[in-house]
């Protein structure tokens, strides 16, 4: 590989995980911060919100702000990696895509194919962190594996 071009690999899978991780704590937070059909309606956004309506029983809703609060950490650490990945941390290649990964994987799985939710900005965040898992991947295989990282 081209001196340089693992590190810029890095740095732009960095940009794309901190774009992926701000969205998903601010997702974390409105969701934390709303009623619970308001929160249900905020990740389902495809689906008429009229139909979303409660009443929810009380532990509905506390498993949706689990799943905010989850978002919410998944986002910072996520964040956290972006930095440590701008610095060429190996490491942080692995976790961001363990825990953004796999996070995206279950949404996809589970919500796009399932026709809940808009193609902006869900399925769009989804592709931001293939996109960022892909590049990180292709500069730790093709220049950090082995070494030390380029100039």
């Amino acid at each position: 590989m081209a001196p340089g071009t693992t590190h810029l690999l890095l740095r732009i899978a960095a940009i794309l995980w901190v774009v992926w991780g701000l969205v998903h704590m601010l997702a974390g937070f409105v969701i934390m911060s709303s009623d619970t059909p308001g929160a249900v309606a905020a990740v389902a956004d495809a689906i008429d919100p009229d139909t979303l309506k409660g009443p929810y029983p009380d532990a509905a809703g506390a498993l949706i702000n689990q799943h905010g609060f989850n978002l919410f950490w998944i986002g910072a650490t996520t964040l956290i990696c972006a930095v440590l990945m701008w610095r060429r941390s190996i490491n942080a290649i692995f976790i961001a895509a363990l825990v953004g990964g796999l996070a995206d994987l279950g949404y996809f799985i589970f919500l796009d194919l399932g026709g809940f939710v808009k193609f902006v900005p869900g399925t769009v965040m989804t592709l931001v962190s293939s996109s960022a898992i892909i590049l990180s991947f292709w500069a730790y295989f093709k220049g950090l594996k082995g070494g030390a990282p380029e100039a």
